[in-house]
């Protein structure tokens, strides 16, 4: 397969016939987040792996936090980037590991980033290469710096969370199960959902009768407004660990949405005696 001279503008989702022309060229940097047996048989060649552990920063009360500064510079060392690098991620679930990716490199302020719609299943049904070879590559002489100056406007923390529930002025999406939102399924100390959430859970969005792609965005964007979602107002999304909510914060960036994440999510939330909690069914 020849190199590509120059790469495209890639769009922050794309399809596996988009990214096919271009596997080799020098400044696409592929990513894995499959799990390590699907990859060790078989991932796009040139993909370089990744383990979701490398996205996380764990504290007591809270199992998905984005790391600081050294596990930053730590994944980015891993996974070998320039700023001229494009980066496209995949995975074997529908997106949500990729997107928790996508969303950590918005955090430190890199925004080269595309999404492979419907990942390796996507790319398995189109009958395109795959490879069980693990890509070595060169490391490249200037890695991108992180740089957290921003991160704000992709995440947001407890405390400012709080003071916006109690306000009212906040617009909740909660993307985890039903079970979990009404508290019957417990997965921190308490359950429920956090005071005026509503809730769409993140696999509603994807089209399991075509290889785990995204339904087209028209209906997400319907089903989402009826459940009275706004979509021209701010919104935060959260989960257990801000690993589901991965992929709903790339659909509220693919629906032009100012979409912040709290990767405190639940497993804080929940977890702390202090925090308002609702159980049952929605309101709204």
């Amino acid at each position: 397969m020849t190199t590509s001279v120059t790469l495209p503008d890639f769009p922050l989702l794309i399809e596996a016939e988009d990214l096919l022309p271009h596997l080799d060229h020098p400044l696409l940097r592929i990513v894995d987040l499959s799990r390590q047996s699907v990859y060790e048989q078989l991932h796009i060649p040139h993909a370089v792996h990744l383990k979701p552990a490398q996205l996380l920063r764990q504290e007591e009360n809270a199992t998905g936090l984005l790391p600081d500064q050294a596990g930053l510079e730590a994944l980015i060392t891993h996974l070998n980037i320039s700023p001229q690098h494009h980066v496209v991620v995949y995975d074997d679930e529908g997106g949500a590991w990729a997107g928790r990716l996508i969303w950590n490199l918005h955090c430190l302020g890199f925004y080269q980033t595309s999404l492979l719609n419907g990942g390796i299943h996507a790319w398995l049904a189109a009958g395109l290469p795959t490879t069980a070879d693990e890509e070595q590559s060169l490391p490249v002489g200037h890695l991108v710096a992180v740089n957290l100056a921003q991160q704000e406007q992709y995440r947001i923390g407890y405390p400012e969370l709080l003071q916006q529930v109690q306000q009212g002025n906040v617009q909740l999406w909660d993307c985890r199960t039903e079970d979990e939102y009404t508290g019957i399924r417990l997965a921190a100390r308490r359950g429920g959902h956090i005071p005026g959430a509503r809730h769409f859970e993140w696999s509603t969005a994807l089209n399991r009768q075509n290889h785990l792609k995204l339904h087209a965005l028209e209906r997400t964007q319907q089903r989402l407004e009826d459940l009275g979602f706004q979509l021209d107002q701010p919104v935060v999304v959260y989960c257990q660990s801000h690993h589901r909510s991965g992929l709903a914060y790339i659909l509220g960036r693919l629906l032009g949405w100012q979409i912040r994440a709290y990767d405190g999510a639940w497993s804080e939330w929940g977890n702390r005696l202090d925090s308002p909690i609702i159980t049952g069914e929605s309101p709204f």
